[in-house]
């Protein structure tokens, strides 16, 4: 049994996860004016997370939802677990929802989806489709017309100009590049640094400048 807190000044939520992507969570949907009420883990000692306690393991989601908690954020790093446990979240009932950091900047013409974070900084510009699940990380950009599917994760300072697609959970890591109108498949890992200049398949790794691919996830 736990104790649920009382309703703050905000809307009460609870955060999947516990490690370093899930405190920059916690201090977004802060800002956002969210009551964190807790965090579950895998790992569910007793601790806290940027000041949220770990009240247990993912068991412990049914009771929180009995006791009135309604939203929940998957804050969780791995793109494919991020996209199942997401999905689990809205099965049990928990509504998910889409979280706005400090000086994240999203044009009144783009779409995020449900469960997608944009870090501080991040930009999201014109007629851009953000799918559900996603992370858009500190300072990443998202130029006109982009479209990114579900679970993807734009790494840290990674920059996409106009009409780039990402394909479903798929990771460009930190400070990496990419020109306009280059498709990227589903399930693709791009490495920190890499000037992507060339669509690429589903289910790579590709790094470099210019990316080459240097093996397949089959």
């Amino acid at each position: 049994m736990i104790d649920v807190p009382a309703a703050g000044g905000g809307r009460r939520i609870v955060v999947i996860g516990a490690g370093g992507h899930a405190k920059v969570v916690i201090e977004c949907l802060r800002f956002a004016g969210w009551d964190v009420i807790g965090c579950t883990d895998a790992d569910p000692t007793p601790r806290t997370c940027a000041g949220a306690p770990v009240i247990g393991s993912d068991a412990m989601l049914a009771e929180v939802r009995g006791q009135g908690v309604e939203h929940a954020f998957c804050a969780l790093g791995s793109n494919a677990v991020r996209e199942r446990v997401g999905q689990s979240l809205i099965d049990q009932g928990f509504a998910v929802p889409a979280v706005r950091g400090p000086g994240a900047n999203l044009s009144s013409s783009a779409r995020i989806g449900a469960g997608t974070i944009l870090m501080p900084g991040s930009t999201i510009n014109v007629e851009s489709m953000i799918g559900a699940l996603v992370i858009i990380n500190t300072n990443a950009s998202v130029d006109h017309d982009g479209m990114i599917g579900r679970a993807a994760h734009i790494g840290p300072g990674s920059a996409l100009a106009g009409e780039v697609w990402v394909g479903a959970r798929s990771f460009i890591a930190t400070g990496s590049s990419v020109i306009p109108r280059i498709r990227i498949g589903d399930d693709v890992v791009i490495g920190a640094g890499s000037v992507v200049i060339r669509d690429l398949p589903d289910r790579v790794v590709a790094f470099g400048n210019p990316a080459r691919v240097h093996r397949s996830l089959d």
